[in-house]
């Protein structure tokens, strides 16, 4: 093993860590569990303080990207100097607004040399918040009533037919219980201003919040899929804590997923079970959720599995994995230099 990855070199982006953390460092820990010192961890990063970038003992560089509205061109331009610098073997994306740009330029950094394992823009499309029930109702899933919100009009609208509670969801990320008018205007003003139009408005479920992590094939399978229950919500819906679980219903739900979309990557489906054991899709994110860690933990490490496919190497199906792992997220004040946020904010590098 030491010799076959020694000097591997692997981007990832999503480093905050924040209350609302991104994916990139636990998928970092994931592949630092298997390759160890072989390894080359090159962060990307859109912020100065993405907590990543200064976390040494994980990231090795960082080097900040253009913002997705900036388009693939300045992509392509800036990932190929840092390839020019690091000579970088693979890249995993970890935010859902990136992923597009990623997946468009995806043949020019093979040529490039450097390897992907992404879904397609019609994969992609398909399981967008915005087309999410169409989805559901074509391949028999259930999945929870939505309004497409333009408007404060359609506020009403949607209020008028789920009542409340109700859930107002960000075309990528946040979403909001709200109970009043009132609070779905705050909520609409907030994510309108944060990620524009439309905004969805979903009916709310009431039951046990599950989530899963897998990685599909790409040919209607998957490789890995482990299944959590949340223990400890944040106030932004996000698990503080979970358990894995193992439950027949969920590994078929997952099943039926990757067949009906034949997904490739890794993915998560948030799930709610309801008191008639009903399991609502609320969303389908197109990465690996922020607690991945916990697919190691359980026995399935499905970060080192994508690398080893995207790079070539045959992996078998994983077969089991062990419930009753915990996981507790928690806070910590790490300590950097000024002179690190200056030179990052100045420089792009670090």
């Amino acid at each position: 093993m030491a010799n076959k990855y020694a000097n591997l070199c692997i981007a990832v982006t999503g480093l905050n860590a924040n209350d609302n953390p991104g994916p990139g460092m636990a998928v970092i820990r994931c592949l630092k569990e298997c390759f160890r010192d072989g390894l080359r961890i090159i962060g990307l990063s859109y912020e100065s303080l993405e907590p990543g970038i200064y976390l040494r003992d994980q990231v090795n560089k960082t080097y900040q990207l253009p913002y997705p509205t900036e388009g693939t061109a300045a992509l392509v331009e800036r990932l190929a100097y840092i390839n020019g610098q690091e000579k970088l073997d693979l890249i995993i994306p970890n935010f859902d607004s990136e992923l597009f740009n990623f997946i468009k330029i995806a043949p020019q950094l093979q040529q490039m040399g450097i390897a992907t394992y992404l879904p397609t823009h019609q994969q992609l499309a398909l399981r967008d918040k915005v087309n999410l029930k169409n989805f559901g109702t074509k391949n028999g899933f259930y999945v929870p009533a939505d309004h497409k919100l333009y408007t404060t009009d359609d506020i009403k609208k949607a209020a008028d037919e789920f009542n409340f509670p109700m859930v107002i969801k960000g075309k990528f990320y946040d979403a909001y219980v709200v109970y009043t008018m009132d609070q779905a205007l705050k909520a609409f003003h907030q994510l309108y201003a944060a990620w524009g139009v439309p905004i969805i408005a979903q009916q709310y479920i009431k039951g046990n919040e599950i989530n899963i992590s897998a990685l599909g094939d790409g040919n209607g399978y998957n490789i890995s899929l482990v299944a959590m229950r949340k223990l400890y919500i944040t106030d932004k819906g996000k698990a503080w804590a979970g358990v894995t679980i193992k439950d027949d219903k969920l590994t078929q739900l997952a099943d039926n997923f990757a067949r009906a979309s034949n997904w490739k990557g890794g993915y998560e489906i948030e799930v709610m079970s309801d008191a008639e054991g009903h399991l609502y899709i609320l969303e389908i994110n197109p990465r690996f959720p922020a607690w991945v860690y916990l697919t190691a933990a359980a026995g399935q490490n499905q970060p080192v599995a994508l690398a080893k496919i995207a790079m070539g190497e045959g992996v078998e199906p994983y077969a089991d994995y062990q419930a009753g792992k915990l996981f507790v997220r928690y806070s910590w004040d790490h300590i950097a230099d000024i002179a690190d946020f200056q030179q990052i904010s100045a420089f792009g590098e670090l």
